[in-house]
């Protein structure tokens, strides 16, 4: 029961992320001539040049070679997934056509496309699944370049399709306003997949340096290590209290040092992909 329950729910992520990102397309960016990229973009110019079939469709038909190599390479989920995913961007593509269309600049156009496109691509990538085409390119390079973020990948891929935009649609403008809407794609993309996962880690500089270890064990359930430092004008050997912490743990981790020495010295930093017990697991599939 727990299995069919946790497969309901990564399905329904999937039709979220797919969701979103047609309304992008279809009330943002199609009406404007403009495109977030990828698949979809290429779709949008073939049915334009061809002047037959929709978007939809012509998106499943591109498709279909991508598949294999996807659940080749990354296994059967992300395959799954990523049929899962062409379906639903398919079928919403095509249902929100209905919706319509607000006359927009295309400036603002080109945004909120671009934000709408990227936060539904990065709930589908969350769940280790895609919209098919050019995101399965996108994880089959993450693998081989594992030091990018997605979002680069996804833009150098996308440059190609906002060249072909500016040529069939024969308006340099329309190119110009693509790359803004990639460009948004691309950082939401990015913002969801990577910003959501950042922890903090302290350095904390006490006398009190056991207590304040202690009571982060105790009150927060983390870990703590010690790095061995000397202070500069007294010259006296002291231990630096290092700790990470989730982000909604950081007031009560301040609390906590300030109560025992409230002359306490703490540096704050941002932590990314903090990995190890309590945090997340390395996989050389992570995104």
């Amino acid at each position: 029961m727990k299995k069919v329950l946790s497969m309901f729910v990564w399905t329904c992520k999937i039709a979220l992320g797919c969701a979103i990102f047609a309304l992008g397309f279809d009330l943002f960016l199609e009406p404007q001539g403009l495109n977030a990229g990828g698949i979809s973009g290429i779709a949008m110019i073939v049915t334009h040049l061809l002047q037959f079939g929709t978007v939809g469709m012509a998106t499943v038909l591109i498709n279909l070679p991508l598949f294999f190599l996807g659940g080749k390479k990354i296994g059967m989920q992300f395959f799954i997934g990523s049929i899962l995913g062409t379906i639903f961007l398919s079928l919403f593509i095509d249902l929100f056509r209905v919706i319509p269309v607000v006359e927009v600049e295309p400036l603002l156009a080109s945004l909120y496309g671009g934000v709408l496109c990227g936060a539904g691509l990065g709930i589908v990538f969350m769940v280790n699944a895609s919209t098919g085409g050019s995101d399965i390119l996108i994880r089959l390079l993450k693998l081989r370049k594992p030091n990018m973020n997605i979002g680069q990948i996804g833009l150098y891929i996308d440059l190609v399709v906002a060249a072909a935009t500016g040529i069939v649609f024969g308006e340099l403008s329309n190119m110009l306003y693509s790359l803004i809407a990639m460009f948004a794609t691309c950082q939401i993309l990015d913002a969801v997949i990577y910003h959501f996962d950042y922890s903090k880690v302290a350095l904390i500089i006490s006398p009190e340096y056991e207590a304040i270890s202690a009571a982060i064990c105790d009150r927060l359930d983390r870990g703590v290590t010690y790095l061995y430092g000397q202070g500069y004008y007294s010259k006296n050997d002291t231990k630096v209290v290092l700790a990470a912490v989730k982000k909604d743990q950081l007031a009560q981790l301040k609390e906590t040092v300030v109560a025992i020495d409230p002359n306490a010295f703490i540096i704050v930093q941002e932590a990314h992909q903090v990995l190890g017990d309590g945090f997340a697991k390395y996989s050389k599939d992570s995104l």
